[in-house]
């Protein structure tokens, strides 16, 4: 690994690109470090230990907590997305024709998708400021001149931001590495792990006596124990694939064991999308209810939606889940695979191309897929169950979800590294 990442600084295009992606990702935490204009700051030091508004803090890198420019992040693209995907669902017709026809109908889907991003901004920006200014969610009045058109003025800059977000994050798409959305929150959890390992550390280790130290390094311990275990799960997880043996009907030599190819199936294909997916939608309700006065029915779906509680946990195990299904039908369709194996004159021995091969491969994929969910589901939910039967903050189960969005996006961004060096290298010996 280590050689690896000398051969990629050595290859100049690469070293260009990941040079190009730290410079936007600085861009991305100066904005982040800038308050929105009229915000007192102060008013807003304890929206972390919020379940709700942490998420929203965690995906932001901070920046909610600052109530920056930039904090909002991504997250109202990512709910555009959802929207746009689900309806895209032979819901209305015309989304369904777009996301058939390729490229250009996905360029026009995306454009789609953006627009109505910032129509989501601007009402969560408004929403989230009206609410912190009144009180709403336990945060203090935030803006030092209240008033309608502060509120309007407020959301204004921060649906800029998130403009701007986006569009650092097809600058980095286009010029530097990885997926440019991913990278944006990637870069702001792992700006925010110091604060809460720090964190932790203070709640847990008692120094007024040696044996409540000793009691409290060993919690710690344990706790940095989880995340290693998160860790090693989503590495296995994300590498983990159902190789589906396959043969070509032009070949007529008898081939050894080292010959047999294989269709590899990941077992995730979903990646750590569905837990953004899945966070994104349960703050996405309160952040609009917060608009209107407490109510007895804000209330209980503020109860219900609480990470911290056993129906907000369940509730969101199986948003996971379903999300993680949805996903994956998205990533990989069968009727596409079983007509591409078709047309190279592959098949699956034992299976007869075409719809045979479709209905074979759907049900390997949906079979692979609960193994995946089931994953995905237990090292998202770990440490909010400890955060039950410990004294640990939400912020640290925050934190254990954020472990798994780093260790996601770093290894798809590794691999995609490693893809185009070997790409270049390739092409350097053809050249020779």
């Amino acid at each position: 690994m280590i050689q690896t990442c000398i051969s990629l600084f050595k290859n100049k295009d690469i070293r260009n690109k990941i040079y190009f992606t730290l410079a936007m990702l600085f861009v991305f935490r100066l904005g982040a470090a800038i308050p929105a204009p009229r915000v007192d700051t102060n008013a807003l030091i304890g929206v972390a230990d919020n379940s709700i508004l942490g998420m929203m803090n965690l995906l932001g890198g901070g920046a909610l907590q600052k109530l920056s420019v930039f904090a909002l992040g991504v997250g109202p693209y990512i709910t555009a997305s959802i929207i746009i995907q689900l309806l895209a669902m032979d819901v209305i017709p015309s989304l369904s024709e777009m996301a058939k026809s390729g490229q250009q109908g996905r360029v026009k889907m995306d454009k789609i998708t953006r627009y109505l991003a910032v129509i989501l901004s601007f009402i969560q920006a408004f929403t989230m400021v009206y609410a912190f200014d009144n009180g709403a969610l336990n945060v203090p009045s935030v803006l030092v001149d209240s008033g309608l058109g502060s509120y309007l003025y407020v959301a204004t800059v921060l649906t800029a931001g998130t403009m701007f977000l986006l569009w650092i994050g097809d600058r980095i798409t286009q010029f530097g590495i990885g997926n440019g959305m991913s990278i944006i929150i990637f870069a702001g959890i792992v700006s925010s792990m110091p604060f809460t390992f720090t964190q932790v550390f203070k709640t847990l280790v008692d120094t007024s006596s040696s044996a409540a130290t000793f009691s409290g390094v060993l919690s710690f311990g344990m706790y940095i124990l989880m995340y290693l275990v998160i860790i090693v799960l989503v590495v296995f997880m994300q590498t983990a694939v159902r190789k589906i043996p396959i043969q070509y009907t032009s070949s007529n030599m008898q081939k050894g064991k080292s010959d047999i190819n294989y269709l590899p199936l990941k077992i995730n294909s979903a990646s750590v999308i569905p837990v953004i997916f899945a966070s994104a939608i349960m703050t996405a309700p309160l952040t609009i209810l917060s608009f209107f006065p407490e109510t007895e029915f804000s209330i209980f779906l503020n109860s219900i939606l609480n990470l911290s509680e056993p129906m907000g946990l369940c509730i969101y195990a199986l948003l996971i889940v379903a999300l993680t299904f949805f996903y994956t039908n998205l990533q990989v369709d069968p009727a596409k695979i079983a007509e591409n194996l078709n047309k190279s004159g592959t098949y699956i021995p034992g299976i007869r191309p075409g719809n045979e091969t479709k209905e074979y491969l759907s049900k390997v994929l949906n079979r692979i897929t609960v193994l995946g969910a089931g994953f995905l589901l237990f090292i998202a939910v770990l440490p909010y169950i400890l955060t039950m039967f410990t004294n640990l903050s939400t912020a640290a189960a925050m934190g254990g979800t954020g472990i798994i969005i780093v260790v996601g996006v770093a290894m798809e961004t590794f691999g995609n590294l490693k893809g185009q060096l070997t790409q270049k290298q390739y092409r350097g010996f053809i050249n020779k």
